[in-house]
């Protein structure tokens, strides 16, 4: 089942819905209400398990809005905890082993489908990146979950675009020492969506395609079968150190090789294999431009950038 938040003709209140192969189902007269769409998002997390009948008959047979009439909303558009994994990917083995690691994002910085990433006027940082990412929908309050019973924490699956400043080269910013991270955090620096896929939609989080476009171009392409530190791991490893609740999100990192620049009037599209597709615009009032493509810097762990820039010593 892919649960979203809507709203009908793009405009109006937000409504809990079914994404469905007819279209938006909503699901409101058969939920529990919250103060906010994140909070019935939540309440439909804690409660699914009873929900499940009568949602799926809905899915079914209940009336439905086309996604021409219907405007997607971040399924997730305030979680109380937003983690995100550092790098997590073995990128053709050119990385040496790493610990796990992550850092907290800004809440406040979800947006979703449809919606503007935009870019801060800061001259430093001197980029803005975009990191492809599969994302963990946590049902809780969990804690301590040992990785072999990492299933009862997790609701289901999204996608994120980790929005990154960069400072130089590929670092993120700010990269003093201790670093803060404070890049990443950016108001609409963490679109999310097109909608919640509940886990058995996806039997198997280490073997997803994510793919990301700029303008058509296709620039992440990878299988999280290439993850270093697998999602049970990251399970174990978050709720040792913390309570996790129903609609925390814990992203899973990105394979690097396709990094890119952002920059004014793109169009960005993201898509994880299961959970679906979604597009962004990109704003940037200053009108700055970067090389477009992959990027290809010293630092750039894309192939063809090792190639041009770390040849083997053939001596």
């Amino acid at each position: 089942m892919k649960l979203v938040l809507f709203q009908n003709a793009g405009k109006g209140e937000i409504f809990p819905g079914i994404l469905t192969g007819r279209g938006v189902v909503s699901i409101a007269g058969a939920v529990l209400r919250g103060y906010t769409a994140q909070l019935t998002m939540q309440g439909i997390i804690d409660d699914f398990d009873k929900l499940r009948p009568s949602l799926e008959k809905l899915a079914k047979d209940g009336p439905a809005t086309t996604l021409e009439n219907a405007r997607l909303r971040a399924p997730l558009p305030r979680p109380g905890k937003l983690l995100a994994c550092i790098a997590n990917y073995w990128e053709h083995a050119q990385r040496e082993v790493r610990p796990l690691s992550m850092f907290l994002k800004n809440p406040d910085a979800v947006v979703g489908p449809g919606d503007t990433i935009e870019i801060p006027e800061f001259t430093e940082p001197w980029a803005f990146m975009h990191e492809a990412e599969l994302a963990i929908v946590i049902k809780g309050p969990v804690k301590r979950v040992k990785r072999e019973n990492w299933r009862d924490a997790v609701f289901g699956y999204t996608s994120m675009i980790d929005v990154t400043a960069r400072g130089e080269g590929r670092r993120t910013w700010p990269a003093t020492t201790p670093a803060s991270w404070m890049g990443k955090s950016f108001d609409t620096f963490a679109p999310i969506g097109p909608c919640i896929a509940t886990a058995e939609e996806i039997p198997d989080p280490n073997n997803v395609i994510i793919r990301f476009w700029n303008d058509g171009q296709l620039r992440h392409n990878y299988n999280t079968d290439d993850m270093e530190h697998r999602v049970p791991e990251l399970i174990e490893w978050a709720t040792n150190i913390m309570t996790l609740n129903s609609g925390d999100v814990i992203a899973c990192g990105t394979n690097h090789e396709g990094l890119g620049m952002l920059q004014d009037g793109e169009t960005v599209e993201i898509e994880a294999q299961g959970v679906g597709r979604m597009s962004l615009k990109v704003h940037d009032p200053l009108k700055r431009k970067w090389e477009r493509g992959v990027y290809m810097g010293a630092d750039s762990t894309n192939p063809e950038a090792v190639k041009r820039h770390r040849p083997k010593d053939t001596g």
